[in-house]
């Protein structure tokens, strides 16, 4: 699609800002509290929440807690895996292309199951993983078909930094626009490459949610499903995917929504 832009001042390298640097600033706590209730709005319109995920755990990263508070609200969710994630581990006899697209939309279902969505409603996609900025229009098309008047789409920042989370954005919000649904951004790699009060993020757009103790336990406990991401793959000599520190800074007590 044409509004999907360069990441190069948005670099996913390195270690990236700390966990401890975020805790630090004061500008979460200041950020405009949100509610499940007003994320989701209730009645005939605006009752359905559909999260576009880039792949399987973007889902649980950006808004575990969400989902949870929205299974006991009793809302309607439709979770939409745009790729089935089968492209993070290149060149590993650990974690072949064929293990992985097996393996990781079964991670995203006992995860999503210790949300309190064991019977979510799935739609897999299986876009190429790493490769969503080129099917962007097909997105776009498959999104408008699922897409139904006043649903909220929950998906990834349209300025995340990876290419397949801004893709999803930028698909994301065509679709909304065109089905008259509200649309909803989650930040998941921004945490990495900005710093707090960083200008390049829409801190006027921000709201806050906060997740209570019990809340935060059971998407950390979710977040442990993920086990293809979570571990070092000596068949490579890989790291983790989703290394210890990138995990910390999106387990925190509250989760960020551009809305």
């Amino acid at each position: 699609m044409s509004h999907i832009t360069d990441s190069f001042d948005r670099h996913i390298e390195g270690a990236g800002t700390s966990s401890a640097a975020w805790q630090a600033w004061d500008g979460i706590a200041a950020l405009p509290a949100i509610t499940a209730e007003e994320l989701v709005p209730s009645g005939q319109a605006r009752s359905r929440a559909v999260i576009v995920a880039p792949h399987p755990d973007d889902e649980v990263l950006a808004c575990g807690g969400l989902l949870q508070l929205l299974a006991g609200l009793g809302r309607e969710v439709l979770l939409v895996a745009v790729t089935d994630g089968d492209a993070s581990h290149p060149g590993s006899t650990l974690w072949p292309q064929e293990r992985l697209r097996s393996e990781r939309p079964t991670e995203s279902a006992l995860a999503l199951a210790a949300l309190g969505w064991p019977q979510a409603q799935w739609q897999r996609l299986q876009l190429p993983d790493g490769a969503v900025a080129r099917h962007a229009e097909a997105l776009r098309a498959m999104l408008e078909a699922l897409l139904r008047p006043g649903d909220t789409v929950l998906t990834t920042w349209r300025l995340d930094g990876h290419p397949d989370h801004e893709a999803c954005g930028w698909a994301s919000a065509a679709a909304s626009s065109s089905c008259d649904a509200r649309l909803v951004e989650m930040p998941v790699w921004m945490w990495h490459w900005a710093a707090p009060g960083d200008a390049r993020v829409p801190w006027h757009r921000a709201r806050r949610l906060e997740l209570p103790e019990n809340v935060l336990a059971r998407k950390r406990a979710a977040a442990a499903c993920f086990a293809s991401q979570l571990h070092d793959d000596p068949s490579t000599g890989q790291g983790a995917i989703v290394a210890p520190g990138s995990l910390q800074r999106l387990m925190q007590s509250s989760e960020i929504y551009f809305s």
